[in-house]
């Protein structure tokens, strides 16, 4: 097992992250973490017309490390393409609709993102999701471990504690799991706890860190306080409630926006 490291690319406000062994490169593209540079990725966005897919390209067409864009969807992905072309960056964009579409907009693909699936209304929590969503993103996986075996797949679907199993076991039936490269996003509860830690302890936001464990699923959310950097000190009834907030934060979205937004 090669030695673990972090390298951290900010262009611009984004920040990509690569964390794993030493070695993890794609040998049939530009992509490579060995040497310490990313250039000319493809990335593909499945699900670009929801409610996330389409700020998340947005921010994606934003990037200058990134080549060429591709989003994929079953409806409007025509508008969402032709919207962000006009952007003054260098990634080609390129949109794709319906099952016929699926192979252009995977082949080649370095890294894939997929926030489709049904959103959470009021009243519904993650799992609730499950039995619509499971489904949705075992077919989609298929099609990227058919097309895109090599690359780094990130799951946005909720409930994501659950879909990321079903992609690992999508990959293993077609032969080809890689464990390094399918991946839960929960970044945004990490964004989540600085913002609320910042704002109760009147902080400079964007000098908080604190880790988030448990995956994205509810209570299964726990900041770890006693971590955060700089240290912070909190009583029992302050980290009672900053926890329940991080974990109920998603819910707090949906309700404000009366549902339709996947949290």
């Amino acid at each position: 097992m090669g030695a673990r490291n972090q390298q951290s690319f900010e262009p611009g406000q984004m920040r990509v992250h690569f964390r794993g062994d030493t070695h993890v490169q794609r040998d049939d593209t530009h992509v490579t973490e060995e040497g310490g540079g990313v250039s000319g990725a493809k990335v593909t966005v499945i699900g670009a017309s929801g409610g996330i897919g389409q700020p998340m390209s947005l921010l994606l067409k934003l990037n200058p490390i990134i080549s060429h864009l591709a989003l994929y969807d079953i409806t409007k992905t025509l508008g969402v393409g032709a919207d962000l072309s006009h952007i003054c960056t260098p990634a080609m964009v390129t949109s794709h609709m319906g099952t016929n579409e699926m192979e252009k907009a995977l082949v080649g693909a370095d890294v894939v993102l997929l926030p489709a699936g049904v959103p959470r209304k009021p009243g519904m929590t993650r799992d609730d999701l499950f039995n619509t969503n499971a489904s949705i993103v075992r077919d989609l996986c298929d099609a990227v471990a058919q097309y895109a075996p090599k690359s780094m797949l990130c799951i946005i679907a909720n409930p994501v504690n659950s879909t990321v199993p079903i992609a690992t076991e999508v990959f293993k039936k077609r032969g080809v799991h890689d464990p390094r490269r399918i991946f839960g996003v929960t970044t945004l509860d990490l964004v989540r706890a600085r913002t609320f830690i910042a704002e109760k302890k009147s902080l400079d936001v964007t000098t908080i860190d604190c880790p988030v464990i448990g995956g994205h699923s509810g209570v299964t959310i726990i900041p770890v306080l006693s971590n955060c950097t700089p240290q912070v000190d909190f009583d029992e009834a302050e980290a009672h409630q900053l926890t329940g907030r991080i974990q109920e934060a998603g819910t707090e979205v949906v309700k404000a926006k009366d549902g339709g937004v996947r949290r």
